[in-house]
């Protein structure tokens, strides 16, 4: 089965629109906690990769919106590897209310890894077995 992370938090006022709805963009930005959180339970943190000289830099992003998230609502955000590849990486993500199970959004984002000089390269071994490990 593949490895599934969850980053838990409530909805802050400043992440909604005039009309108490989450501000759309919130939700790409909840993506990228996901992210982060899935590497941390793999083992590693992002910031380790890039010391190492490897960026991994958002090529393509989606999003699908179900259902609205207001202010102080618990929500959840799985996320898990869709695509691994030695150079690209697809995370997929589900948004979902905590406490009722319903799915707000679903998402992806498509990664190339590149090195300090903007060329595409492979992701360092240690981190892609990590990955791999948790496909």
């Amino acid at each position: 089965m593949p490895h599934v992370s969850e980053s838990r938090f409530r909805v802050r006022y400043a992440e909604t629109d005039q009309m108490g709805v989450v501000y759309y963009a919130n939700y790409l930005v909840w993506m990228e906690i996901g992210r982060t959180d899935f590497c941390k339970t793999l083992g590693f943190n992002y910031k380790e990769m890039e010391r190492e000289g490897a960026y991994m830099i958002v090529a393509e992003a989606a999003c699908r919106y179900l259902a609205p998230a207001r202010y102080d609502d618990p929500i959840v955000v799985e996320t898990r590897l869709d695509r691994l590849s030695r150079r690209l990486v697809t995370f997929a993500y589900s948004i979902r209310h905590a406490e009722t199970g319903r799915v707000l959004a679903e998402g992806k984002t498509v990664h190339v890894t590149i090195g300090a000089d903007q060329k595409p390269r492979s992701i360092p071994k240690r981190y892609f077995e990590l990955m791999g490990n948790g496909a």
